[in-house]
C-alpha cells in the first residue's frame, strides 16, 4: 500500500466531492460541500497562499489538509494547517506525510509559527504531540435537534431593535462588513487579525456558497446593523452558526440571543432539522446562550501550536 500528496484538483468534481467526502467523515459536525471545498481554494485572499493537499492510498482519497499564511495578522510568519484522515483509514501514513508536505510548503513560504485543531482524543493528541505541536485553547462543537427538541421563543427586542435578515443587506452589504470587522476582534484566538479588506471579505464571506442570506438575522438600532447571527445551510436538512456577535457599544442588551434565536426559529420552519455551532470553551456568555437554547456537546477540538527554527 503506497500513500502519495498532491494537491487537490478543483476543477475535478470527483476529486472535489472525495474531499469534502472525507472532511465530513473526519468532522461530521461541520458541514462540507464541494462548493465550499472550491470556494475556500479559489476565494482566499492571495497572500495566504493558500493550499489544499490530499493524500491518496491506491488511487483512494483518505486524508486531506488545508495549509495557508494569516495574511492579515499584523505579526508576519504565522500559518495554518489542519490535516484530517477518514476514521477508517488511520494509521496508514497519511497524516505524517500531510504535515511533512505542508510544513515544508509553509516553511519555504516565510511560515515561522504553524496553528492546527487537533480533535481532542487521546490518538490525535499524541499524533500532534509526536509531531512538535504543543496543545493551546480548545473549542467545542455543539449541536441542536431542530425537528424534535425544544426550542426556547425569542425574547422581545428592547426598545429601538429591529430584526431584519442579510438579503435586506443586499444591494450595499458595507454595513454588515463594518459589524462583522468590530465583532471579530473580539473572537477568543490565537492570532491578531485586522479586518479591513472590504473587497476580500465580499469574496471570502458575503458570497460564500453556505451563507444563507435570508436565515441570517441582523439586529438594527437606527438603520445600523449591531448584532447578527450568520447563518450556512448545506442546501439539505443541515444548519450551522457561522458567527454570533455584537458590536460592543451594544452589549449586555441579549441581542445576540435575540438573533441567534430568531435565526434558529425561521431554520426550523424552513425544514432543517440538525443545528450545529462552535464555541470557544472560554467564551462562558455564548456558551451559556447555547446552553438555554437547548445545544449539546458533539465534539472538541484543541489549538495547537509549534514554532519553527
Amino acid at each position: 500500500m503506497t500513500v502519495l500528496v498532491r494537491e487537490l484538483r478543483p476543477d475535478d468534481p470527483a476529486d472535489v466531492a472525495a474531499f469534502a467526502h472525507v472532511r465530513h467523515a473526519a468532522l461530521p459536525f461541520v458541514l462540507w460541500t464541494p462548493e465550499a471545498v472550491v470556494h475556500h481554494l479559489l476565494h482566499t485572499h492571495p497572500d495566504a497562499r493558500s493550499r489544499s493537499l490530499v493524500a491518496e492510498e491506491d488511487g483512494e482519497m483518505i486524508g486531506t489538509a488545508q495549509v495557508g499564511l494569516v495574511h492579515d495578522s499584523p505579526e508576519p510568519g504565522q500559518a495554518y494547517l489542519n490535516v484530517y484522515v477518514h476514521p477508517d483509514r488511520v494509521r496508514r501514513g497519511a497524516g505524517g506525510l500531510l504535515v511533512r508536505t505542508a510544513e515544508e510548503y509553509l516553511t519555504a513560504e516565510g511560515a515561522t509559527k504553524l496553528f492546527a485543531w487537533v480533535l481532542d482524543e487521546p490518538a490525535s493528541l499524541a499524533f500532534a504531540g509526536r509531531h512538535g505541536y504543543e496543545r493551546r485553547r480548545s473549542a467545542h462543537f455543539l449541536r441542536l435537534d431542530l425537528a424534535g427538541g425544544a426550542l426556547p421563543s425569542p425574547p422581545p427586542p428592547p426598545p429601538g431593535v429591529e430584526l431584519r435578515t442579510a438579503a435586506d443587506f443586499h444591494a450595499d452589504p458595507r454595513p454588515l462588513f463594518e459589524l462583522d470587522a468590530e465583532t471579530v476582534q473580539d473572537e477568543p484566538g490565537d492570532v491578531d487579525t485586522e479586518f479591513t479588506d472590504y473587497e476580500t471579505w465580499l469574496a471570502e464571506t458575503w458570497r460564500h456558497p453556505l451563507l444563507n442570506r435570508e436565515l441570517t438575522t441582523v439586529a438594527v438600532v437606527d438603520g445600523r446593523p449591531v448584532a447578527f447571527s450568520v447563518a450556512h445551510t448545506d442546501g439539505g436538512t443541515r444548519y450551522s452558526t457561522a458567527m454570533t456577535g455584537t458590536v460592543r457599544a451594544h452589549r449586555g442588551r441579549g441581542l445576540a440571543k435575540l438573533a441567534k434565536t430568531d435565526s434558529l426559529h425561521r431554520a426550523r420552519a424552513a425544514g432543517y432539522t440538525q443545528a450545529f455551532t462552535g464555541n470557544d470553551t472560554g467564551n462562558g456568555p455564548m456558551l451559556a446562550v447555547n446552553k438555554w437554547l437547548g445545544y449539546e456537546v458533539c465534539g472538541t477540538e484543541a489549538r495547537h501550536v509549534r514554532e519553527l527554527g
